[in-house]
């Protein structure tokens, strides 16, 4: 299911689809809005997303064999609810 999926499944609840487009955006706006600022994202029966921060590391250029060092990096993690399979 891709985003668009998502509205028309949202379209069958909610009158129009420029409604439920409005809607989805808004969810994942807030969601965005809420990781960026470094909170917990909580969906009951679906999981939770949160950030972590990454430390540098050092890696070698594949090409050249240079040694080179890897900046630190938020990622945003996904842990699935234990009933959602």
């Amino acid at each position: 299911m891709n985003k668009a999926d998502l509205i028309l499944s949202v379209s069958n609840v909610v009158s129009t689809l420029t409604e439920s487009k409005a809607a989805v955006n808004r969810v994942f706006d807030s969601m965005r809005k809420a990781l960026q600022e470094g909170d917990k994202v909580v969906v009951q029966g679906f999981g939770s997303f949160h950030v972590v921060m990454r430390k540098s590391k050092p890696a070698r250029n594949p090409r050249t064999g240079e040694p080179v060092t890897i900046p630190p990096r938020r990622r945003i993690k996904f842990k699935m609810a234990k009933d959602l399979l």
